[in-house]
């Protein structure tokens, strides 16, 4: 007779499928939060390093959308 190997659906697996989105949500808050918490702190330290930090910040996004480019299949 031929033997069938089913693999068994564990709980656990279901379980961490459940729940994945959340964690999702919950780094992505927490992200949110510090994000907002440094441009606030940008902001207080006036015009100067608010302009400083969108050129680095426009940088480096122009240097990953490059690196996203020339990497892609």
């Amino acid at each position: 007779m031929a033997e069938l190997t089913a693999t068994p659906v564990l709980a656990e697996e279901v379980l961490l499928g459940l729940l994945l989105p959340f964690w999702q949500l919950v780094i992505g808050a927490f992200v949110l939060v510090v994000l907002v918490l440094s441009i606030g702190r940008l902001a207080r330290r006036g015009p100067s390093r608010m302009t400083t930090a969108l050129l680095v910040t426009a940088a480096a996004i122009v240097g990953l959308a490059t690196i996203g480019v020339l990497l892609q299949d």
